[in-house]
């Protein structure tokens, strides 16, 4: 049974705030009943903690997931969801999509600099726990930052509460003052956060994880020596590795374990997830199958003796396209013939007959393809009652960030080549031969392949096609699926209906600021193109 504290955030919470109101019969209705008051908060170390505890709340989750179906990798599967437009460029600042991520992140930075601004008021002799807490909520506060930079660019800065009077007048801060910002607050947290927790405290922020973000953050600001410096940190802290099994990563049994710096905990029942109804194939339950894998994606994975499908040497064969394959492939994708939670097999074909037939109904794959991580047979029983944990970043993260960063300053040596060769092959079920050249072109697109597979549905490839500027190159056109025997016996790929998906290179890039926002404060100025 999970026992960590933070899964029981809202539980927590609200007997906290039930007692802080039935605990003085004379306390004033006057009391605000939208944060926590100073008049009866903000009195113990407890306080500090449940507090502290609230802000992992309004970390990201499923949404992730969400993030890859924006690229070439992955598809928004119903046409009428909010995302699909913006997968076909038909969007603008009005966008719940656009909306919606930009609230989230200034929700949490509100609420933790909340935090920043009243915990000294707690009387405390534990200087090194009330640092911690601090350090925590830097940490969450620079992960919202990360976000907004990636998303929108420039935005404004806000490190402390503010009147709605002065929400009205903000500004936009150059998105260089962010990054300044994030690594300056990711830096201090480091130096306040502990390496590691006790079992009833795993999932709180650690100096790892403020060092890994500092390493992600500077690897999208195109800062590749502060990358790479920050990478190298994490490496030599000595405590993290590669989980032994790509397969079994996103399941309960390796849950909290060597390669996780960084996830949104959850547990069954107390404060559950629905992943599994969200990704997993129709025949599951209904699985909703809302964001699908890409042939695109699918073509990317190399063969076992390390060459691309599309080396006539590599004896790929497009009859039986998942034999011979990378493992990761079938770690990371439902392939026709897989089985799934419920004991059926997947079976995808247009001509099989099943439930998961593409196009036997609009929620089944319309690419034949389904996503794999976080699918789990342990939560088929309840679909909407999940209790993995979300990573949001891994040791494998850190490795080729350290790569992709000193590839790119010229600093080519054999740490290089140890870092993305761990990846490739340094579990005991992903065995890719190892990586030789020196080359910085061919070390480049090499790297790039290997976050694309190795990290794909982890939020990652829409910020990496970005900084990279190859969106406008790998997104647009038609959406392809799976290659089966049609009724005639030949060989037919599947395209997905009406979709053709668009990236405009003069405003792509960056998501407009949303409009509501702007309606509220005309000071915002709106991104270039939108």
């Amino acid at each position: 049974m999970k026992t960590n504290k933070l899964k029981y955030i809202i539980l927590s919470l609200a007997v906290s705030t039930i007692a802080l109101v039935s605990c003085d019969n004379d306390l004033l209705e006057t009391v605000p009943n939208d944060r926590l008051s100073v008049d009866v908060f903000w009195r113990t170390e407890t306080d500090a903690k449940l507090a502290v505890n609230g802000l992992y709340t309004d970390l990201d989750s499923t949404n992730i997931i969400s993030w890859d179906a924006l690229t070439d990798i992955a598809h928004t599967n119903q046409n009428f969801d909010v995302q699909a437009y913006i997968e076909l460029g038909t969007y603008d600042g009005t966008s719940s999509k656009v909306l919606g991520e930009w609230r989230r992140a200034y929700r949490g930075i509100r609420a933790t600099s909340y935090f920043l601004e009243n915990v000294d008021k707690v009387a405390s002799t534990n200087t090194a726990l009330i640092n911690q807490l601090k350090g925590e909520a830097k940490v969450l506060r620079a992960y919202q930052y990360i976000k907004l930079a990636a998303f929108y660019g420039d935005v404004p800065l806000v490190t402390s509460s503010i009147t709605i009077d002065e929400g009205r007048a903000l500004v936009k801060s150059p998105v260089s003052a962010i990054w300044d910002f994030i690594d300056k607050e990711l830096t201090e947290a480091a130096a306040l956060l502990p390496t590691t927790y006790p079992a009833t405290d795993k999932g709180r922020v650690t100096q790892g994880a403020a060092l890994g973000l500092a390493a992600r953050a500077n690897l999208y600001a195109g800062r590749y020596q502060k990358a790479a410096d920050a990478a190298d940190k994490v490496m030599k802290l000595g405590i993290y590795g590669l989980y032994e099994s790509y397969e079994k990563l996103f399941t309960y049994a390796a849950e909290n374990n060597k390669e996780v710096l960084f996830d949104r905990q959850f547990i069954k029942d107390t404060y559950p997830i629905n992943v599994f109804s969200i990704l997993a194939p129709y025949s599951q339950k209904n699985g909703g199958s809302a964001y699908v894998p890409t042939k695109a994606l699918v073509d990317m994975y190399e063969t076992l003796d390390g060459k691309l499908i599309t080396d006539a040497a590599s004896g790929y064969n497009p009859a039986t396209p998942y034999a011979n394959r990378d493992t990761r492939l079938k770690y990371s994708v439902f392939l026709d013939g897989d089985i799934l939670p419920s004991g059926i097999a997947f079976k995808p074909a247009p001509t099989s007959g099943t439930a998961d037939a593409v196009g036997s109904t609009y929620i089944a794959s319309t690419t034949g393809f389904n996503i794999k991580k976080y699918i789990i047979a342990d939560d088929y029983a309840n679909p909407v009652n999940s209790g993995i944990n979300i990573i949001l970043l891994r040791y494998a993260e850190i490795l080729l960030t350290y790569a992709e960063a000193k590839i790119e300053t010229g600093q080519i040596d054999a740490s290089v080549l140890a870092a993305i060769n761990a990846v490739r092959n340094g579990r005991n079920d992903v065995k890719q031969p190892s990586v030789t050249t020196l080359s910085q072109t061919e070390l480049r697109t090499i790297v790039r392949r290997e976050r694309t597979v190795e990290l794909a549905f982890e939020g990652q490839h829409l910020f990496d096609i970005r900084r990279w500027k190859t969106a406008e190159k790998v997104i647009p056109g038609p959406v392809y699926g799976i290659t089966y025997k049609d009724a005639s016996g030949a060989l037919a790929t599947v395209q997905v209906v009406s979709v053709n998906k668009t990236f405009d290179v003069s405003r792509h890039y960056l998501w407009p600021v949303p409009q509501k926002e702007r309606d509220l404060n005309p000071s915002l100025t709106q991104n270039p193109g939108w």
